[in-house]
């Protein structure tokens, strides 16, 4: 009966494999690379022990903490710098992975019939949940496998091979615990959406009871997942028992998941969705209002995380004059510029940082478009009184609404945390203007996946790699001393960087320009090609 159960697992994780074999290498390749070149970068930036000792002394304060987990500030190596200042945030990234790949062929294959499909087949009733894990499971080796002895291969003489297959198994099993939890809440959850929502705010949840746990009580942070992975202390006192925890209670939840999926039915859930009203209110019976009320939920949460953002990066900002003064690394990031603070030339790049992030939420919104196409829906909406024109159109506006929205949120949040813990805040004008002055940038990434969705929609998916380009070059540029000409490839590089810069309007108007061209362009594929489905 077990062998039934999980009957052609093997297969089906072949399969697996076959539909991400672009998406599982990119994610291990980019986790890799920006694992392994930081510390070759702290190599040269803190060459000495005395250097990396003033370092440590920077990072005794309650903020870097609560952001970073604990450290060996006491013996502060290339090794433990790589583990304090990496490791959790890594870790963070990892389990975002996991849930996305999981929450992808569980519980959203299963709202695209395609489990009902592959259970047409002569496989076992668990077989696709039991190939999942376990793709996700070698994933996770590999990923810990590849960062462990990569950092051992840079031969730097505090990260020996111990420390290093200790970091990649953190990493490792943070994402086979994350893929747990996503798998336990696919089963929970009726729709993917609320797989994925429950899922990140466990993630979230994690981090902040362990910023909360390591700043005033230990015994708080060993309740969250995320508070194990610093006790591992990595290239210090290496220490295995979190990881052997991680494990354990990873096996407990695929346990939990695979009862549930045995006993419940296809396409129902444990947590089941509120019935609707049984008339649709005005609002609804229009394209807009539909669009709205299928991302509300997420816009209220990227809303409420964009102004948390902006308060805790608010919050550091009393502390960061005498940080900087002995930072190296910031120092690297920071050209000295005559008549402004250290902490003022610091908030264009809290700019850039948060201008990304809420670039994220109105992409999400108008890709939405093409994900709905995928699901047939959009066809039911164009067989009615509704032009194409207009059903774009209302995407657009939401997404473009989306992105002032976030950006402002974040603005807000910044000013109203930095007031009180200045002695003499900034004035709200230059904040909430050096924010608002990236919104033209955020424009043109909306025109370009308005620009994709029009002509290629297959390809939109990748406007998330120029997102990701565009934080590299614009974030870590300082540090890897890029030419000017490697951040001008993104819109976010003409930016002008207030309040430490004049405002250049030319370069805006450009960019507002450029993103109504593109826009346009967008709208005209997508009147005239085949709609999917």
């Amino acid at each position: 009966m077990k062998g039934n159960l999980f009957r052609r697992t093997g297969r089906l994780s072949r399969f697996i494999l076959r539909r991400d074999r672009l998406r599982i290498p990119l994610w291990l390749l980019g986790l890799s690379f920006f694992t392994l070149i930081v510390p070759g970068a702290f190599k040269d930036l803190y060459p000495t022990q005395q250097a990396r000792d003033a370092m440590a002394e920077t990072m005794r304060n309650p903020a870097m903490t609560a952001m970073v987990g604990p450290g060996n500030l006491d013996h502060y190596t290339i090794g433990a710098m790589t583990t304090h200042q990496m490791l959790l945030l890594t870790a963070v990234v990892v389990g975002l992975m996991s849930i996305l790949l999981v929450n992808r062929h569980t519980r959203a294959d299963e709202e695209d019939g395609r489990i009902e499909m592959i259970r047409s087949l002569p496989v076992g009733r668990l077989s696709n949940l039991h190939a999942t894990l376990f793709v996700l499971f070698v994933t996770n080796v590999v990923l810990a496998l590849i960062t462990g002895l990569g950092l051992y291969a840079l031969g730097i003489e505090s990260m020996d091979l111990e420390g290093s297959l200790l970091y990649g198994a953190a990493l490792g099993a943070t994402g086979i615990i994350f893929a747990g939890v996503t798998a336990v809440f696919a089963q929970l959850s009726e729709s993917s959406r609320g797989t994925i929502g429950y899922s990140i705010a466990v993630l979230i949840i994690s981090y902040l009871v362990r910023a909360i746990g390591d700043v005033s009580n230990e015994t708080l942070s060993l309740l969250s997942p995320l508070g194990w992975v610093p006790q591992t202390e990595a290239y210090s006192s290496n220490h295995w028992w979190p990881i052997l925890l991680m494990i354990g209670v990873s096996l407990l939840l695929f346990i939990i998941a695979y009862r549930l999926n045995a006993v419940r039915d296809l396409e129902a859930g444990f947590l089941p969705a509120r019935p609707g009203k049984k008339h649709a209110s005005f609002f609804l019976k229009n394209p807009i209002g539909l669009a709205l009320r299928l991302q509300r939920t997420g816009i209220i949460a990227w809303a409420v995380g964009m102004f948390v953002t902006g308060l805790s990066y608010g919050s550091v900002l009393g502390d960061l004059e005498s940080f900087f003064k002995s930072s190296d690394m910031m120092k690297q990031l920071l050209k000295p510029v005559e008549g402004h603070s250290l902490t003022e030339q610091f908030i264009p790049m809290l700019m850039v940082v948060m201008a990304l992030l809420g670039t994220i939420p109105p992409l999400m919104a108008m890709n939405k478009l093409y994900g709905e196409e995928k699901k047939n829906r959009i066809e039911h909406l164009l067989g009615r009184a509704v032009s194409r024109t207009r059903l774009m159109f209302c995407y657009y506006i939401i997404s473009a609404v989306n992105g002032f929205l976030m950006i402002s949120l974040a603005a807000i949040g910044l000013w109203a945390a930095g007031t009180s813990v200045m002695e003499e805040g900034f004035d709200f004008g230059m904040i909430y203007g050096a924010a608002v002055a990236y919104y033209p940038a955020m424009l043109v990434m909306i025109g370009i996946v308005v620009l994709l969705i029009g002509f290629a929609p297959k390809l939109s998916i990748f406007i998330w790699l120029y997102v990701f380009y565009s934080f590299v070059v614009l974030y870590l540029g300082g540090i890897f001393q890029f030419p000017d000409w490697v951040g001008q490839i993104s819109p976010y590089g003409y930016i002008p960087q207030l309040p430490v810069e004049e405002m250049d309007y030319l370069p805006v108007t450009i960019l507002m320009f450029l993103a109504l061209v593109l826009t346009i362009l967008g709208f005209v594929g997508y009147n005239r090609r085949d709609i999917e489905g």
